[in-house]
């Protein structure tokens, strides 16, 4: 399984996964984010895994955290979620893929 580097986000709102709190997994599946909404506390790292054949891009709607590389087939991406507030985001390939973080 092939794992990015970490990335530096656009703003304070997220950050690169380098913490060591809590982890939540996303797969991307079937042209889909499996879940497509995820809850988690502030701090947390959110990981997807792209499970499709095809590959896909993790993008912030409203530009919260820099955008992935593209996920080829078991590529993830990691990004760590500091301020409490609700995230949405898309694949940038595959726009009606659409999924939403929402940080406590």
């Amino acid at each position: 399984m092939a794992s990015m580097p970490p990335m530096s986000a656009t703003t304070p709102m997220a950050r690169a996964a380098e913490s060591s709190g809590a982890t939540a997994a996303v797969d991307i599946r079937n042209f889909a984010f499996v879940p497509a909404q995820i809850s988690v506390n502030a701090g947390a790292r959110v990981v997807w895994t792209n499970r499709d054949d095809e590959a896909h891009l993790v993008v912030s709607t409203d530009g919260a955290f820099k955008p992935s590389p593209a996920l080829d087939t078991d590529d993830t991406f990691a990004m760590v979620f500091d301020k409490p507030g609700t995230y949405p985001y898309f694949c940038a390939i595959h726009p009606m893929m659409r999924g939403t973080v929402v940080v406590r």
